[in-house]
């Protein structure tokens, strides 16, 4: 490899000078984005397996694991605001409950970790643009195979040119875990790509209202992510040269273990957290900024409830 070689990485001024072409790439690139803070309040976690015979004699609960699983989001129009659309958004978490109750012998006893899964939905509006193309791609071996009309190695037809939703999550908090009497909560269950929701109606119009309300287990849980739209699209960049690896992979085995744990630096971060002053003033003032415009949004929004 030579010296002169641009390797990726920061570069100086004098890299500048070694530009050798402008490429034409493929990039999906970003149209509209926000952040999403939420706090889930009082979901009813829906167990994979009977535990309602927990549920009555457990003192407390807590939560051990709690963890985004799928999403799932579609897409639609906004009318009359061109290049606009609501994005539905559905998170499934899953969650780990520990139920603590007495035996008989009053003392207080743990059962297993018992799965269960809480279903959030929310809606956005994003830019998305337009397009009016069909994209066709035969790279694909997945539509590589006979097709009905006997082209052998057909192309795969994107049907729509809507953009694609992206979703980045967070694991998600967990900031409280109780038991709750709960009059025939609503859930919502996957079938397929449909959503039921199951209300207190439906149980009433069949005749089955209870005369006390069940106890569930309910959770209340804080989720950050980052919601985008983007679009496949051509961009022209300045390019130095082929991306070629600078070092030999380094192969973990038998013989050599402790020789490879000898090239791990120590984590100090691990034992010593940093301290405030150890971050950047920016995002420190950045973050005190957004409290205090959110402590006075919510300033505003209480004194206009009170006229």
């Amino acid at each position: 490899m030579s010296k002169e070689q641009v390797v990726a990485g920061l570069i100086d001024g004098e890299d500048i000078c070694k530009l050798r072409e402008a490429v034409c790439v493929q990039v999906e690139k970003v149209y509209d984005h926000c952040r999403e803070k939420d706090c889930i309040e009082d979901a009813v976690v829906d167990f994979v397996e009977d535990v309602q015979c927990l549920i009555d004699k457990a003192v407390k609960v807590r939560v051990k694991e709690a963890e985004v699983v799928k999403v799932l989001a579609d897409l639609d129009d906004v009318p009359f605001k061109r290049g606009f659309f609501t994005v539905n958004v559905r998170y499934k978490i899953k969650v780990k409950v520990e139920f603590c109750y007495r035996d008989q012998f009053n003392n207080l006893v743990s059962s297993d970790p018992k799965v269960g899964f809480v279903w959030f939905a929310k809606t956005v509006i994003l830019f998305g643009s337009e397009g009016q193309v069909k994209v066709f791609s035969s790279t694909d071996p997945e539509f590589c195979s006979s097709t009905d009309d006997g082209d052998g190695c057909g192309s795969m037809i994107q049907q729509d040119n809507k953009p694609t939703v992206k979703v980045e999550v967070a694991e998600p908090l967990v900031l409280n875990a109780r038991i709750k009497r709960v009059h025939c909560p609503k859930k919502v269950r996957p079938f397929g790509d449909d959503y039921d929701e199951i209300e207190e109606e439906d149980n009433v119009a069949a005749g089955r209202r209870p005369i006390f309300p069940q106890k569930n287990v309910v959770v209340t849980i804080g989720l950050f992510s980052i919601i985008k739209l983007t679009r496949l699209v051509q961009l022209l960049i300045p390019a130095f040269n082929f991306c070629f690896p600078t070092r030999e992979c380094v192969a973990s085995t038998d013989e050599n273990p402790c020789e490879l744990f000898e090239t791990i630096d120590f984590p100090f971060d691990q034992f010593f957290p940093p301290q405030a002053f150890d971050f950047p003033i920016e995002d420190i003032r950045e973050d005190r900024r957004h409290d205090r415009r959110e402590d006075r949004e919510e300033r505003e929004k209480e004194e206009r409830r009170r006229k």
